[in-house]
């Protein structure tokens, strides 16, 4: 087989342009050219400047950490002079921050720890004008906050992205105040979605490889489309200076918060009235769910939108308004963002079916309290559970002595948990109490007795068990011991 000179010539040239322009798009592309970018939304970001007000001070008397050993031997120097201390004096302390306008006249965003406690608040632009600012509104648990400034021109402005739409390795851009260095442009890619910090309960931040610094707080993540994605709200750091794991709360999140802060002061959260917990592997086999997912309502509140809906302890929350609860963490988020008053269905899993509820959304309040007084039960019952591992017994009056039980819980009291079970291994005390067993209510050891064996009959390798420990509530499964 020969083949002529001119067509492997030809095969050649078109292998070496198709080398040519991947290497031209890859250069195209990598790295990208900010500089228009970056002179296009610069203008929009601004500095922002806080006065606080310390402690008083003692001038020149020397400053000691709390439960110093020092502090106790200036506390008593001074208490053995009649307690007659140096006289004090308050020094207002100047903090930095940033924050991005987004409606010409004169809306900005920061973080609410930026200007949390301020006694005022000022807004430098970057032709340095300086500018008073109103707070609008704050919300602590997003850690986001509106400011308002007064001025006759119209002010340059961005416009919130879609933070969905924002994959792991794309291109981002980070301008802000890091240390009081005005608009400083710092870009990296995102490192990674949903990261929880424990920050607050509706924590779905943004993690980037952008430098992020002190003062950064409250400035934009961009995307190449030169919308903001994301507030750079937190870093992790040994050092407090940058090491590339910086966390931006997401737009989608933030912008619905901003609203509520612009049109009422304050957020509007939508509220369901329920206490939740992971749903673990073993939880899943036990309730015969086939995927490990949703959330596992440990408690209704009196009155509140889920109890008026049907929903009961022991469901798990699948779905919410159309959308899926992947995990425990998810349902907060996804209900609060879920306007007021609103009817939504929820499909919850009980019994080992799914089933398709009616629920009106209500608005966050503070929790109430979970009570329900049964009947008291007096006479003493001791039973071993050999199959869960645990010695039980009634609530007797003088266990609720002994123990500390409020007059109105009740349930089945554990005496002893017998040492390498799962009870022991999943952290079951003596002086805990067995509320339900399967999602039955139970009073007495022989009502877990009953629940058990009929799991052993319906061929269960766990047993759920909603247990109270001094006030908290929570579910764990026990694997039943057949032998």
């Amino acid at each position: 087989m020969s083949l002529n000179f001119s067509s492997s010539r030809a095969v050649l040239t078109s292998f070496i342009l198709v080398i040519a322009f991947s290497f031209n798009s890859l250069a195209d592309s990598y790295p990208p050219d900010f500089s228009e970018l970056s002179a296009r939304l610069s203008p929009a970001v601004v500095s922002i400047s806080t006065t606080m007000s310390l402690e008083p001070t003692a001038p020149g008397a020397p400053k000691f950490p709390p439960g110093s050993p020092f502090e106790d031997f200036f506390n008593d120097f001074f208490e053995k002079r009649g307690g007659q201390r140096p006289p004090r004096e308050r020094r207002p302390q100047q903090a930095m921050g940033s924050g991005f306008i987004i409606d010409e006249n004169g809306l900005i965003v920061t973080n609410n720890h930026v200007i949390e406690d301020a006694i005022s608040i000022n807004v430098i632009l970057t032709d340095n004008r300086t500018f008073k600012a109103k707070l609008i509104g704050k919300d602590k648990k997003t850690d986001l906050a509106l400011l308002k400034i007064e001025t006759e021109d119209k002010l340059p402005t961005v416009s919130w992205g879609d933070s969905d739409t924002a994959k792991v390795g794309n291109w981002v851009l980070a301008i802000g105040n890091p240390f009081g260095l005005v608009n400083t442009v710092t870009a990296g890619i995102i490192s990674a979605r949903g990261r929880d910090i424990s920050a607050g309960p509706f924590d779905d931040f943004i993690q980037t490889d952008a430098s992020i610094n002190r003062g950064n707080s409250g400035g934009p993540l961009f995307n190449l489309d030169g919308e903001v994605v994301g507030i750079n709200t937190a870093i992790f750091s040994p050092s407090g200076g940058s090491v590339g794991i910086g966390f931006s709360v997401p737009s989608n999140l933030a912008k619905g918060v901003i609203f509520q802060l612009g049109k009422y002061g304050k957020t509007k959260r939508g509220w369901l009235g329920v206490r939740i917990q992971t749903v673990t592997d073993d939880i899943a086999s036990s309730l015969g769910l086939d995927v490990t997912k949703g959330a596992l309502i440990s408690g209704v509140m009196p009155d509140g939108p889920a109890k008026l809906a049907g929903i009961k302890s022991g469901d798990v929350i699948i779905k919410f308004d159309g959308k899926n609860v992947e995990d425990m963490r998810s349902l907060p988020r996804i209900v609060a963002e879920t306007e007021i008053d609103k009817p939504v269905s929820v499909e919850v899993w009980r019994n080992g079916i799914s089933m398709q509820l009616q629920v009106i959304v209500g608005e966050m309040e503070e929790e109430q309290d979970i009570s329900a007084a049964k009947p008291k039960i007096n006479k003493d019952e001791t039973l071993e559970i050999e199959e869960l591992g645990l010695l039980l017994s009634n609530i007797s009056n003088d266990y609720r002595t002994k123990f500390n039980i409020p007059n109105n819980l009740n349930g089945v009291l554990i005496l002893n948990v017998r040492s390498e079970t799962d009870a022991s291994d999943k952290g079951i005390l003596p002086g805990d109490i067995i509320i339900e067993v399967s999602q039955n209510k139970v009073f007495t050891p022989t009502d877990v007795e009953m629940r058990v064996n009929e799991e052993i009959r319906s061929s269960r390798d766990f047993a759920l068990l909603l247990i109270n420990r001094k006030g908290t509530l929570s579910y764990i499964a026990l694997k039943l011991s057949k032998n």
